[in-house]
């Protein structure tokens, strides 16, 4: 894939978002976040992938309340962006969410030493519990963390060393 091709496709990930957020009124879009948009070479095809809070039932509906409203959104993002053409959306449900939630759940449930539960869970998010301390965990500092210096700054000398000039990522210095 192109740069060209990523940068559309974050491009289209944020303002499907916005649009959905913010100017979408149908009720059967419930709590979608976009997650991903995948474009074709061509720019001809959209896959706009979604995770959607609820229960399987609730997912369905609003896999197609968000596929009947991708002419809204497609209208919307031709108004909105300045490219030659606008590709077809087409929506997929993304459920790596709920897949990494179910092996979060199996692996806490080994750790308290219980068997787990292999039947498929309904439950679509996992519930935040703090993580235990286990033997070769890193230590945790504590102290000043290191700062960054803004581009351009002069970081002072250690001992022996002369001082350096913090530069930009393409390599220049920045103009004053």
């Amino acid at each position: 894939m192109s740069q060209r091709t990523e940068r559309i496709d974050e491009l289209l990930r944020q303002e499907i978002g916005v649009i959905l957020s913010r100017e979408a009124k149908d009720p059967r879009i419930g709590f979608a976040t976009i997650t991903e948009v995948e474009t074709t070479p061509d720019l001809r095809h959209a896959r706009v992938w979604v995770s959607i809070i609820g229960s399987p039932g609730e997912r369905d509906a609003t896999v197609l309340a968000l596929q009947h409203a991708m002419h809204f959104v497609r209208r919307e993002l031709g108004v909105r962006l300045r490219l030659k053409r606008i590709p077809e959306l087409h929506v997929r449900l993304d459920d790596s969410i709920e897949r990494g939630t179910r092996v979060l759940h199996l692996i806490q449930e080994l750790e308290a030493g219980h068997e787990p539960d292999l039947s498929p869970e309904v439950e679509s998010l996992p519930t935040p519990v703090a993580r235990l301390r286990h033997e070769g965990d890193a230590e945790e500092v504590k102290g000043d963390a290191e700062e960054v210096a803004p581009a351009g700054a002069v970081i002072p000398s250690r001992g022996d060393e002369p001082g350096r000039t913090v530069r930009h990522r393409r390599g220049g210095r920045r103009p004053r």
